[in-house]
């Protein structure tokens, strides 16, 4: 689907800028998808950036470069371009949805009290909404008066779907949201999940006996992988750098980046 979306995309916005913010799109969701709340954040940050910068370059008003670029100066301009002249996505919708994912991001982390309820989970969620319904309406623009409309309307239906994280943490205990997942699988995502800290064994096995295996297949799973991990003596467990690129097909093959 990225490559679908970059062709379209590209017919009326820069490609070094579009090719930058579908490669921090990706990532965002990557992040979104493990958990990783404020890693996600600020990828989409970053998209914000790449998508300011191919939105007001195709406008005409190519941004300052480096140290000069301002967020807050390119969405200035874009809103004093003439009404009638550019489509309303360019001069007001992009840049004010721009602006509030890009006041969270810039903020990721610096809201949070250890007394209160994090807000990282709910920033990222709106964040991540949010960049689906710009990267939408960038499509629909760079498609006006095309006559694959279908087409374009099958991937801004799938870009604003609500997208939920594969990996759920409560308290510790991880569960994880995969089709046709097996102990193996839960087992090198747990680790990947934990990596560079350790898991201990007896740990590994109650993962993934939590997520649907029986004890006898969650110890079989286990024992299968521990050639891929590090054991100090005492069975605590962490991957080698085989492990994790095994985690990585997995989270590929199953559609999960």
């Amino acid at each position: 689907m990225e490559g679908q979306i970059r062709t379209l995309l590209i017919s009326t916005f820069p490609k070094p800028h579009v090719d930058s913010l579908l490669r921090h799109f990706v990532a965002m969701t990557q992040e979104f998808g493990k958990g990783e709340w404020e890693h996600s954040i600020g990828k989409a940050g970053k998209f914000v950036e790449a998508t300011l910068k191919a939105v007001a370059i195709s406008a005409g008003k190519a941004p300052p470069t480096g140290r000069a670029f301002k967020v807050d100066g390119v969405i200035n301009t874009l809103g004093q371009l003439l009404d009638g002249s550019f489509d309303d996505g360019i001069r007001l919708t992009i840049p004010r949805a721009a602006r509030f994912i890009y006041d969270i991001a810039s903020n990721r982390g610096a809201r949070h009290d250890p007394d209160k309820i994090s807000p990282n989970e709910m920033d990222a969620i709106v964040s991540v909404s949010n960049c689906s319904w710009i990267l939408a309406e960038m499509i629909r623009i760079s498609q006006k008066g095309a006559t694959d409309m279908e087409e374009a309307g099958r991937l801004v239906a799938a870009l604003t779907e609500r997208k939920y994280p594969f990996v759920e943490d409560v308290d510790g205990r991880l569960y994880f949201h995969i089709r046709k997942k097996t102990g193996t699988d839960v087992a090198l995502l747990a680790l990947a999940r934990r990596y560079p800290k350790r898991l201990a064994k007896r740990d590994l096995i109650e993962t993934v006996k939590r997520n649907g295996f029986k004890k006898a297949n969650a110890r079989m799973a286990v024992q299968r992988i521990l050639r891929l991990t590090d054991n100090d003596g005492n069975d605590q467990l962490r991957l080698l750098m085989s492990g994790l690129k095994e985690a990585d097909r997995i989270m590929q093959e199953r559609d999960l980046t």
